[in-house]
């Protein structure tokens, strides 16, 4: 386990900024997620720890050691690419204690630390098979067990569930959580899917134009987000931004919120459909989208939409059907002319 520190970290290339000053503290045995859109950064603060990139300008600290100059080799460091990088002409064996040769590391002790790899992965009858004979998720296991038998203090993975399918990336999701649980590591991990971040990460670091928007848990991030592009970018469907002016609904004469306020928030899941009877807020079925098990009903409100996730049986409206909206006062959250988040 190793703690990372990053202080006042920044990159450029010219003109071009691809950090801003970041700040970041990973603790040791965390699952640390960089998450945010293509071109937003976070593999270019994974290659600043990795010693694959030098920063501009700050300093890269592990378990306290200032190691901003210094080369990978020298890190503590494994790494998991996007691609595996296995090698096509060796063995899986080969494959996975190929850094302990170039290590010069006993061949006893390399044989050991393989086995010990290969059976934690479930790759023990796998081993004398090449990279062209196994399915993606036994290369991916074979790229994670070449990081393991680094033995390092931490594992840096790019993107490394990407080329799976869906339904093979839901389960090693939770094999690499395990993992990461059962031995310890500290782990950053970067991903443009807020699925993985959610579901395996302890901390959640997420990035929009080379800037830290948010830092924190999972549920915080949900629960609590701290600017409209975090709002946006985490839940699915995404959390409606409703416009106001003046405190109300744009288009509308119905109060919503503080007139200070710019947005108003509203997760589609907080927001219902009233039973007949019910008052709520008048508004207009503009589309519906079955999903089985919920439907999503995007509404019209005055001048603005609101996107409902509804009971999929329940949920029945045809378009143009007018319908009342009902939402607790606690679900709502407000945002200024900013887009950072106001005190409730």
């Amino acid at each position: 386990m190793s703690l990372i520190e990053l202080d006042a970290v920044a990159k450029s290339w010219g003109t071009t900024t691809a950090l801003q000053s970041m700040s970041l503290r990973i603790e040791p045995g965390s699952f640390c997620v960089l998450l945010g859109p293509s071109g937003c950064g976070k593999s270019t603060t994974l290659r600043i720890i990795a010693g694959l990139e030098n920063a501009s300008s700050g300093r890269v600290r592990i378990d306290g050691q200032d190691v901003t100059h210094r080369p990978p080799a020298e890190r503590g460091i494994a790494m998991v690419f996007q691609n595996y990088a296995l090698f096509p002409h060796l063995t899986v064996a080969d494959n996975i204690g190929f850094g302990l040769s170039v290590r010069k590391v006993p061949k006893p002790e390399a044989r050991e630390r393989v086995a010990q790899a290969a059976q934690l992965l479930g790759l023990s009858q796998l081993l004398e098979r090449r990279p062209g004979q196994l399915s993606g998720g036994q290369q991916q296991r074979v790229a994670l067990g070449r990081a393991l038998v680094a033995r390092a203090r931490v594992c840096l993975m790019d993107e490394p569930l990407s080329n799976l399918d869906a339904q093979l990336r839901q389960e090693m999701r939770t094999e690499l959580r395990e993992l990461q649980q059962r031995l310890g590591l500290t782990v950053v991990y970067v991903t443009h899917d807020q699925t993985e971040a959610m579901s395996m990460a302890d901390q959640v670091v997420l990035l929009h134009q080379g800037r830290v928007e948010q830092c924190a848990p999972p549920r915080t991030v949900y629960a609590q987000p701290a600017t409209t592009f975090a709002a946006r970018f985490i839940g699915t469907p995404p959390m409606n931004l409703v416009g106001l002016e003046d405190g109300r609904i744009a288009g509308t004469s119905l109060p919503a919120g503080p007139e200070q306020a710019r947005w108003l928030g509203l997760r589609p899941e907080a927001v219902a459909l009233a039973a007949p009877g019910q008052q709520g807020v008048a508004a207009t079925v503009h589309s519906q989208e079955y999903l089985g098990a919920d439907a999503v009903l995007r509404c019209a409100v005055g001048s603005e939409f609101i996107t409902v996730r509804a009971p999929g049986q329940q949920a029945q409206a045809a378009p143009g059907q007018a319908v009342q909206l009902l939402w607790q006062p606690q679900e709502r959250h407000f945002f200024d002319a900013q887009g950072q988040r106001m005190a409730a």
